[in-house]
């Protein structure tokens, strides 16, 4: 259940640093690539993948970048350059053994401390990673400056249908049913996840938006991710299921010249 952070109580671990309890990153590796099983695969990485379009030749950014997975991926398809920023150490591990035999490099720092010359990178992309963040204008104002003219921003969030505070059963069953409340109180959120209790910060879509704007981006993209029929193995009730709620928002920008 997502609760608001109490005044004066100890809060959950925040940010990338989540992820350093060894129990707690195999469960997110196990589940990040389980294949037709997780909702990642299914609706998160076909809408990213649709909206990254050609990277040849593109210097890459990839804030939050997890093992790195991606990283290999567009190395692959002929980026000139990937670095991957994680706030958690094991992440940044498991990201380096991803990247060993590549160019690809990678480098431990919360995204809240992200800075870099104007003109660095071509293209930054951030896959569920910027609602572990308070402060999104800093974060923006930030990938804004460091993009060459035209440069373009790609991330992923938690839907905040998700993000928002929702009840819900002690029980191991798949969920059919979820209940959206307090959509409009925006903040930090406490949730048990992954066995653990985590802290995500909840936003509207506007405020999402919004703060692309703000940053002087052009929104060129929002999708909602919605689940594709190809990558489920002919598995039907899984896929009407996962029609019921989003559970991802998908948002692009251009950045514009002054």
């Amino acid at each position: 259940m997502i609760t608001p952070d109490a005044p004066g109580e100890p809060g959950p671990v925040r940010g990338g640093a989540f992820y350093d309890a060894p129990e707690v990153l195999e469960r997110y590796l196990r589940h990040r690539h389980s294949g037709a099983r997780s909702p990642n695969h299914v609706m998160e990485e076909p809408a990213f993948l649709d909206e990254l379009g050609p990277v040849a030749g593109l210097r890459v950014l990839d804030l939050g970048c997890g093992d790195a997975a991606i990283g290999r991926t567009l190395l692959a398809s002929g980026c000139r350059g990937y670095l991957g920023i994680d706030g958690s150490a094991e992440m940044t591990r498991a990201a380096a053994a991803t990247l060993h035999g590549t160019s690809g490099r990678v480098e431990r720092a919360d995204i809240e401390q992200f800075s870099a010359p104007p003109h660095t990178f071509d293209l930054i992309i951030s896959r569920l990673a910027l609602h572990y963040v308070g402060d999104l204008d800093p974060v923006l104002a930030a990938c804004r400056r460091a993009l060459s003219p035209g440069g373009r921003l790609l991330f992923t969030v938690v839907h905040p249908v998700i993000t928002s505070p929702e009840a819900r059963r002690g029980t191991k069953e798949a969920r059919t049913d979820w209940i959206v409340d307090d959509y409009f109180r925006t903040g930090a959120r406490r949730r048990d996840w992954m066995g653990d209790t985590v802290t995500w910060y909840h936003r509207t879509v506007e405020d999402y938006v919004t703060a692309l704007v703000r940053a002087r981006f052009a929104v060129t993209a929002l999708r909602e991710c919605a689940p594709r029929h190809d990558r489920f193995d002919g598995d039907l009730a899984e896929f009407d299921r996962r029609r019921r709620v989003p559970l991802f928002l998908l948002l692009a920008g251009s950045s514009m010249e002054v």
